[in-house]
């Protein structure tokens, strides 16, 4: 089933239209989980020493999220450079460590939950 998919994929003749709004949407998409896990390591981080260890390891996912956000911006500038100088060699590079902090806000979460369900006494 997977070569087939791979082949629909690979003709020629498919053509997509972008909608119009396609922009707009990525990029205020983008900004507003940016601002929205601002808040969330900001709120976290105020409130982890009421509430202990696990709200300190949801921030810090919180924080990674956010620099996934500014990294996927920062992405996209490097996308738009390299296709000005015809160079895709930095895109690749840059590109291939795009979900690091992705995985890295999922290891914070799992620690979190982890010191929520252990609380200290």
């Amino acid at each position: 089933m997977l070569p087939l998919v791979l082949l629909l994929g690979l003709q020629t003749g498919m053509s997509a239209k972008q909608p119009a709004y396609f922009a707009a949407v990525l990029i205020g998409s983008l900004v507003l989980g940016g601002v929205g896990w601002l808040i969330a390591a900001v709120l976290g981080f105020a409130r982890a020493r009421a509430f202990g260890a696990s709200t300190r390891w949801f921030s810090f996912a919180a924080v990674c999220l956010l620099i996934y956000h500014i990294q996927f911006i920062l992405l996209g500038f490097v996308t738009f450079m390299g296709a000005q100088q015809n160079d895709f060699d930095s895109v690749l590079q840059f590109g291939a460590f795009l979900n690091v902090f992705v995985v890295l806000g999922a290891i914070c979460a799992i620690m979190g939950f982890v010191r929520l369900t252990n609380p200290p006494r």
